[in-house]
């Protein structure tokens, strides 16, 4: 027998309440780095992973060498509702539209930048609008800050970019770079860490506000010592970030 839709929508619930139930004794009990075995779920995109996961590793290892993360990406929207449901414990992301039962904390503050490699025709000049929109680019599907930066700003000077090529991650964006004369737009603290010895950086040709990224969990999780420890963790690996950029 299959279960109903009711069924299934019933389960679901119980299912958030009893993690909602959990969290509460774990909230006033007391918790240990050194010798927790818990698996936290954390929401953050590849481009974050890239930038705090080997850090972070490193300082949840030291002080609890048995914790386990498990990182999840997760549209905007689709974030909240996890935090909601409580089906993740924290999330870093940035511009996140929220209720009040969410909390939200300012963990670095990043820009965009065009990035190229070293050779391309325009490194050694000014970059204006022009041979900005000139070249073709290189642009990631799923990076909000493209579109709300970017393209969001272009259009409303009914301007568009030539985009030769749509990849839905940044894994692959360095190694295009380094090998083509497209251009791509990217928060700063990215690629100062994907740069190297290859690529170059320049200002945008426009103006295009600077932007946010947070930490995000809910409120019934004030004083729940696991969580607040995890993101003591969080915070100090991103303050690293912060004052690299």
């Amino acid at each position: 027998m299959q279960p109903t839709p009711r069924a299934g929508e019933l389960l679901e619930q119980t299912q958030q309440l009893l993690r909602q139930i959990e969290r509460v004794f774990e909230s006033d009990a007391s918790f240990e780095p050194g010798k927790s075995e818990r698996k936290f779920t954390v929401r953050m995109s590849d481009l974050l992973g890239l930038l705090i996961l080997p850090d972070l590793l490193d300082r949840v290892g030291a002080d609890a060498p048995n914790v386990a993360l498990d990182v999840l990406h997760l549209p905007p929207a689709r974030t909240v509702d996890a935090l909601e449901k409580d089906e993740i414990d924290v999330a870093v992301s940035m511009g996140l539209g929220h209720s009040n039962s969410i909390r939200a904390e300012l963990m670095f503050r990043d820009s965009m930048v065009c990035v190229m490699r070293k050779s391309h025709p325009l490194a050694r000049m000014a970059l204006t609008l022009d041979n900005f929109l000139a070249f073709r680019h290189l642009k990631v599907s799923m990076s909000p800050t493209d579109l709300r930066f970017v393209d969001d700003v272009l259009a409303r000077q009914k301007l568009e970019r030539n985009v030769g090529l749509n990849v839905p991650h940044w894994l692959v964006v360095p190694h295009v770079l380094a090998r083509t004369d497209f251009l791509s737009v990217m928060p700063g603290s990215l690629a100062k860490e994907i740069a190297g010895d290859t690529l170059v950086t320049r200002e945008l040709p426009f103006a295009s506000r600077p932007f946010d990224w947070s930490l995000y969990w809910h409120r019934r999780h004030e004083g729940n010592q696991a969580i607040v420890w995890l993101r003591d963790q969080i915070r100090a690996t991103c303050g690293s970030v912060g004052s690299t950029h």
